[in-house]
């Protein structure tokens, strides 16, 4: 046998002498590198849903909402808000994935990790997120509707930092923090269900043997995910987004009051409006977010074994 049919791939005998560790944790910000990856292809989305949701009574279907945006502002008039929205995935989303990461391993304490706590450590992200993230939420939420209100009306905002210094001007730092109860507890709901319910259908995936650990497991398990974090956020995402398009005369007082005006005068579906939108974005948002986040871990976890010269048990 000639000896031009036997390669020999060098380093390979190396590597398997390599220590066995566990894997480090990533950065802390992949989450919110991942999640405005992910916002560029369902910032569309994210506008009709706020359109449809701001409408008020029965009127104003996706197919008018849709036809609308294209007649006044064409394409560009779908990403309206851009700024606002990479601004709050680099507060909201960073600070709930980072602390969600966090806390998963403060929980860990016996070594396990049961769904409960999970949960517990999602709401909790979820808090510090909608903490973090409702003053780009608000200049988000106004520049996307801004294109639906009278010309008279529009605020014109040019970013999201003017947005910031304008309403900080105009209202004062509690502006900056309006509709912070319903984000807050929006976010607490989204993040309990959308993190740890990933973390728990990878699992429950897993199990059933038809799935490794790959793309496909990651876009199934993002997939549930995104439909049980819309449906449940879906009332709380409507109220937070009256409140912060309502301006300083608002007809709502708190979270309570203004989800009761609403089922009062447009019945319980309005707390649903904008699903269909909503889900929509939801789920490839979330399908991308993690399938972002994961090859950003693995690109992470290669070049570190390589770099340390260590191998993952």
């Amino acid at each position: 046998m000639s000896n031009a049919s036997v390669q020999v791939y060098p380093g390979l005998s190396e590597k398997s002498g390599w220590p066995l560790v566990k894997k480090p944790h990533p950065p802390f910000y992949f989450g919110g590198f991942a999640a405005c990856a992910a916002n560029f292809f369902t910032h569309p989305l994210d506008l009709l849903k706020v359109r449809l949701q701001t409408t008020h009574g029965a009127g104003g279907g996706l197919a008018p909402v849709v036809r609308a945006i294209f007649a006044q502002q064409g394409v560009r008039g779908f990403y309206n808000g851009i700024s606002a929205a990479v601004l709050r995935q680099l507060t909201y989303s960073m600070a709930r994935f980072a602390t969600y990461e966090e806390l998963k391993k403060q929980l860990a304490f016996d070594g396990a990790l049961p769904f409960y706590r999970m949960a517990l450590a999602g709401v909790a992200a979820g808090a510090v997120g909608g903490i973090c993230g409702t003053p780009a939420d608000i200049v988000l939420v106004r520049l996307q509707n801004d294109g639906a209100l009278p010309a008279a009306q529009r605020r014109n905002y040019a970013n999201a930092f003017d947005g910031l210094l304008r309403i900080g001007r105009a209202e004062g730092a509690r502006g900056l923090f309006k509709g912070a109860v319903p984000n807050v507890s929006r976010a607490m709901l989204m993040t309990g269900s959308q993190l740890c319910s990933y973390d728990g259908f990878k699992q429950l995936l897993q199990t059933t043997g038809w799935f490794g650990d790959g793309l496909g497991l990651h876009f199934s398990a993002s997939l549930l995910s995104g439909f049980v974090a819309t449906t449940i956020t879906s009332p709380f995402d409507v109220v937070k987004t009256r409140v912060m398009n309502a301006g300083p005369q608002s007809p709502y007082r708190n979270m309570a009051q203004a989800m009761a005006l609403i089922v009062r005068e447009e019945g319980v579906r309005a707390l649903y409006k904008g699903w269909l939108p909503s889900f929509t974005r939801m789920a490839p948002q979330t399908i991308l977010t993690f399938i972002f986040l994961e090859q950003f871990r693995n690109v992470y976890w290669s070049s570190y074994a390589t770099r340390n010269r260590v191998r993952y048990d």
